[in-house]
């Protein structure tokens, strides 16, 4: 057990290294690879005490029953873990610790695709009028609930946002993405007066952060649980009772673009997606719009 596992370290060390800097991974993605291979690494050893170049198909296929079956975890979550130790594999498959992987020939679980959770542009509206504007810290939570929904930004991009990132004379933000990946986002103005209202009355208590572009009351940068906190309870006062997340603004920005006419291509860009499948799940439409469309072409 103790030779197994003394291996099983050793690797983990070396799959996060790659995927950390070979890879380019972000902070987020690295750490979600490393817990699901924790966990698979876990299995194997308690179930199988063999070191990774050991491991074989029906091991893996075990793992998956075991996640479906006693952890009750859904095709997505499987799909995802699945992933995690396929890439694991592909590692040692690189760097020449193994011959063929047992993961190559396992299929990947179906995920369900559902609609996410989308707002309306009104309900955007009372979420971002419901914060207080006589302070500051009002003055930041709007400009950065206005931010998130009108660039479709993820958290991590939200609060990695740095002054150096603005370019308001040009009309648009650098927003550093998945994978290190930047990308050039338009801003409107309404987002703009925003953010400067809100930097006309920030003063930086750290001076190590003073690019960082939203800070909390020390001077320091926001977290992501602080942005979750900030919009439940504006959620909470403008009466909302959908579930709603930061990623929900993010959906229904791309939910809201398709409305107005962008092209899927256009908003994969403007999201800063890799693949266009991941964009598709905002193709839905809404019973009226279909009916219209089909007036539109009947002959």
């Amino acid at each position: 057990m103790f030779e197994s596992s003394d291996k099983w370290n050793r690797a983990s060390k070396g799959f996060e290294k790659y995927i950390r800097l070979e890879k380019g991974l972000s902070k987020n993605t690295v750490a979600a690879y490393m817990r699901d291979f924790t966990n698979f690494a876990n299995f194997i050893m308690h179930r199988y005490d063999v070191a990774p170049e050991k491991v074989e198909q029906y091991m893996v296929e075990r793992y998956l029953a075991y996640l479906f079956e006693e952890c009750n975890h859904a095709c997505a979550s499987q799909a995802r873990e699945l992933s995690g130790v396929k890439g694991f594999y592909n590692y040692l498959l690189i760097h020449d610790k193994i011959e063929h992987s047992p993961t190559e020939l396992i299929t990947t679980p179906k995920r369900s695709r559902h609609l996410p959770e989308v707002l309306t542009i009104e309900e955007v509206e009372l979420i971002i009028d419901s914060i207080p504007f006589d302070s500051v810290k009002g003055r930041r939570d709007r400009a950065m609930l206005e931010l998130l929904y009108s660039c479709g930004l993820r958290v991590s991009e939200l609060t990695a946002l740095r002054l150096s990132d603005l370019f308001f004379g040009e009309g648009y933000i650098r927003v550093l993405g998945k994978g290190s990946k930047q990308r050039l986002v338009p801003i409107g103005n309404v987002a703009r007066e925003r953010i400067m209202l809100y930097l006309d009355e920030r003063k930086a208590k750290d001076s190590k952060n003073k690019d960082i572009l939203f800070l909390n009351n020390r001077g320091s940068a926001l977290t992501r649980n602080m942005v979750f906190m900030i919009i439940r309870e504006a959620v909470e006062r403008a009466g909302i009772t959908k579930t709603v997340s930061p990623h929900t603004f993010r959906h229904s920005f791309a939910t809201h673009l398709l409305e107005g006419g962008a092209s899927i291509r256009q908003v994969q860009e403007m999201l800063g997606h890799e693949s266009i499948e991941t964009t598709e799940i905002y193709t839905h439409l809404d019973t009226s719009r279909l009916r219209d469309t089909v007036e539109k072409i009947s002959i």
